[in-house]
């Protein structure tokens, strides 16, 4: 690998990376909508808040399309030009991955906006799913298929992310695949510690956390959380033992 390709491809990535269309699109759809903070009641009276810059927030102030765009958008900045070296150095992808992780970085960390950004899902999908729809789809199936069957919103959708690592090691031989998918976890769930530590502090605090109401803080679907409620593994067990206890 050529030093100055390596260093060339990181800084490309990072400052493509740094565009927010979650900002660009809510200025220009309706510049009185804040898409730069996310605050979400709970039926208890708790709330749950996401200072995330994305597409989840556009969608919450603007409507489904506008966050369907932004995703794409958001997508298309960093996977397209990972494609691009992959295209321009098919012996080498790893360029094409440094660029990946720099543009994930730029979005979670934009230099554009004081280095508040989003979050870097769609980030890390747009890379996948160009550079191995195959591994984006047999995960996200395997992902969605566990969080059903467990009756976990949070399994459903992240179980995937976290499967991409033993499936690129796996289908890949070149470990390039594994660093970076690795790299792209550890940037996301450090991204998403503020979330995840309202989630842990809200169970503790003893709140009637829900799938349904989990679902709706992370805007993931109310009705896949009911579904879950319903006929997942948790929610059988946990009603199997509210009977026991009432016998």
């Amino acid at each position: 690998m050529e030093p100055l390709l390596i260093f060339v491809a990181a800084i490309l990535g990072y400052l493509l990376g740094s565009l927010s269309f979650a900002r660009i699109i809510g200025r220009m759809v309706d510049p009185t909508a804040d898409v730069t903070y996310i605050v979400e009641e709970l039926p208890d009276g708790n709330t749950f808040e996401s200072d995330s810059v994305s597409a989840t927030a556009v969608r919450m102030a603007l409507g489904t399309r506008w966050g369907v765009t932004t995703g794409l958008l958001d997508m298309a900045k960093v996977g397209v030009p990972a494609l691009i070296w992959v295209l321009l150095y098919p012996d080498t992808p790893a360029y094409g991955l440094i660029s990946g992780v720099a543009g994930h970085l730029g979005h979670v960390f934009p230099l554009y906006h004081r280095f508040v950004g989003g979050r870097g899902e769609s980030a890390v999908y747009g890379v996948v799913l160009l550079l191995d729809p195959l591994g984006a789809l047999v995960t996200t199936a395997a992902g969605a298929v566990l969080g059903l069957v467990i009756g976990h919103i949070l399994i459903f959708r992240w179980a995937g992310l976290v499967l991409l690592i033993p499936w690129m090691a796996w289908w890949h031989n070149d470990p390039a695949y594994v660093i970076y998918m690795v790299a792209a976890n550890a940037i996301y769930w450090t991204s998403m510690t503020p979330e995840l530590r309202q989630y842990v502090q809200l169970l503790k605090d003893g709140a009637p956390m829900s799938q349904e109401e989990i679902a709706g803080s992370f805007a993931m679907g109310e009705g896949l959380g009911r579904t879950m409620d319903r006929y997942g593994l948790l929610a059988r067990w946990e009603r199997r033992a509210e009977r026991r206890a009432g016998e």
